[in-house]
């Protein structure tokens, strides 16, 4: 019973090593195939040691970017190289310099969202650089070069003209706020022509009212652009229409007081002579206050 017993015991064992056999060599068939699929390449490729990725020097690669500007005038793979400086480099001073690179080069390209990205950037980062100023201008240049023309929302206009308004306030004596000032006269300009066209358009449709409003806002915010003339001429013409006398005069007083060799006062002084009347400015006027109130009454 002792030797059936022990025979028993080892029959069980022999079982169990055989299917463990069967079972490693099932794997190994498994995996033969599976080696002809690709796996031998892919474990290769997992195994070999990735040399993709090269540590360019910093200033070997900023000068790249600039070769690329400068000479290929290749402005997306001159702003590559820069941001590459950025991203190998983030704590050297080539990659603040990169950075203000590679804003300049996404201006010059016409990428002007990428460059205010990267000039907003530099500015936060670096806020007391001397390159600060030029890094805030080319945010507002951005802006103020997506200026459309004055048939469409000037929503760009009036963002343009704030960006340029924080160049001056925060760089008052840089070149870079003369060059601003001067961009703001010609955003102010295109929206007081915007307020303009909308007037005529108006005067056209014979809505005098309505006309009136838009030339009063050219007079009342705009009055240092080349618009103003013109807006006192059509408020001379709107109010004559209306029957309110007293305004035309003034409006026509007003534009010959200030600009009395404007070829829009020879036609304001026109129009209210050919109702029997003469430009006689009123002192309590809103045109006549809001003149004085600009020094140029």
């Amino acid at each position: 019973m002792a030797l059936e017993s022990r025979n028993s015991s080892d029959v069980s064992g022999l079982t169990k090593a055989a299917r463990t056999l069967r079972f490693a060599a099932g794997l190994i068939v498994l995996a033969m195939p599976l080696s002809g699929c690709g796996t031998g390449a892919l474990w290769d490729k997992f195994m070999a040691k990735d040399d993709t990725f090269v540590d360019e020097p910093a200033d070997k690669l900023y000068n790249e970017g600039l070769y690329m500007m400068n000479e290929k005038k290749d402005l997306k793979a001159a702003s590559k190289k820069f941001e590459e400086v950025d991203r190998q480099h983030p704590y050297s001073d080539w990659a603040r310099k990169s950075l203000l690179m590679s804003a300049y080069s996404f201006y010059q390209a016409g990428d002007y969202d990428s460059c205010i990205g990267s000039a907003t950037r530099y500015v936060t980062l670096h806020p007391g650089s001397p390159d600060a100023s030029y890094a805030q201008y080319l945010i507002a240049a951005s802006h103020f070069d997506q200026i459309p023309d004055i048939s469409r929302d000037q929503s760009r206009t009036e963002k343009a003209i704030a960006a340029l308004e924080e160049v001056v306030r925060k760089y008052p004596t840089s070149e870079y706020a003369t060059q601003a000032k001067s961009k703001i006269q010609a955003a102010r300009d295109q929206l007081a022509g915007k307020e303009m066209a909308v007037g005529r358009y108006y005067m056209g449709k014979r809505d005098f009212t309505a006309a009136i409003n838009r030339f009063k806002t050219v007079v009342t915010q705009y009055q240092t652009t080349r618009h103003v003339e013109e807006a006192l001429y059509r408020l001379t013409e709107a109010y004559m229409a209306i029957g309110i006398a007293g305004e035309a005069q003034t409006a026509a007083a007003v534009l010959g007081h200030n600009f009395p060799d404007s070829r829009w006062y020879k036609d304001a002084y026109n129009l209210v002579k050919s109702g029997g009347l003469e430009p006689s400015e009123n002192q309590g006027s809103w045109i006549s206050r809001t003149f004085k109130k600009i020094g140029l009454g």
